[in-house]
């Protein structure tokens, strides 16, 4: 299985403190090796990076770390192939245009091969994952369902929530989604958040050494929500999504909350 990590903020804030927990479970605390990526959202606009080699080790996983890219919304993921090749294409976050925005997409998982079966109206996958080609169809079936954006958001909430839902009849479907400025979030087995806002308070990572005191760190008004496979942070109160719930983050705030129906 892979690892997912999202984080929705209402300022632009960098993700640099829970992303040096988890590259250390790319080959490190963990044995999620075979690849991860990032995606960072600067507006509409998507600032991306790949690498099909191990995290813990990788050089441009130190830079982000390093390197403060402030953003309202990102996706990571790190990688343990179960459904094709480690290579380049095949690494996470995919992502895709819709409306004139960038959609992107991680997986963690693994579906049923009758999955190939389903028909691709509109995107086509570049690399042999079935996370991939899970993306292509829902968003196949997002551009279907809305031609245009909707004015009223939570329609495509609800929508997204049922298609969610039809992957997961298929085996494990835990996804983190976005188009900027909305992150979905699915469970079916793994996934646990944590909203952090004044007060603010010390925070320890589980898989290396580090300390972050977000009251120095941070502003009176800021929130930060943060969404794992696993909790990254052995002091902080993290809460587990229920099999089937989908969770809408939208500047750092929980917008929606749901509950699958059965798949149809």
């Amino acid at each position: 299985m892979c690892e997912l990590l999202g984080m929705s903020a209402n300022v632009p804030t960098d993700i640099c403190f829970s992303f040096a927990g988890l590259m250390q479970r790319g080959g490190a605390t963990g044995p999620h090796r075979d690849g991860w990526g990032i995606g960072f959202y600067e507006g509409h606009a998507l600032r991306a990076f790949h690498d099909p080699n191990p995290s813990f080790d990788s050089p441009i996983a130190q830079l982000i770390c390093n390197y403060p890219i402030k953003s309202h919304t990102v996706i990571s993921h790190i990688r343990q192939a179960n459904v094709g090749g480690v290579n380049l294409e095949n690494t996470h976050p995919f992502s895709r245009e819709l409306w004139g925005f960038t959609w992107t997409f991680a997986h963690n998982g693994q579906l049923d091969k009758s999955l190939f079966d389903w028909p691709l109206e509109f995107y086509k996958p570049v690399g042999t994952t079935d996370s991939e080609y899970a993306f292509c169809w829902l968003m196949g079936q997002i551009r279907k369902e809305f031609p245009e954006r909707p004015v009223d958001m939570s329609v495509l909430m609800h929508f997204i929530e049922s298609r969610a839902a039809k992957l997961r009849s298929l085996g494990v479907f835990n996804m983190l989604l976005s188009e900027s400025e909305y992150l979905f979030c699915y469970c079916t087995t793994k996934l646990h958040w944590l909203t952090r806002k004044a007060p603010f308070g010390e925070a320890q990572l589980k898989d290396t050494e580090l300390v972050v005191d977000f009251c120095s760190e941070t502003q009176a008004d800021d929130v930060v929500s943060v969404i794992a496979t696993e909790p990254l942070t052995d002091n902080e109160q993290w809460q587990t999504l229920q099999t089937g719930e989908l969770l809408v983050f939208r500047h750092g705030e929980l917008s929606q909350r749901m509950l699958s129906s059965e798949a149809s």
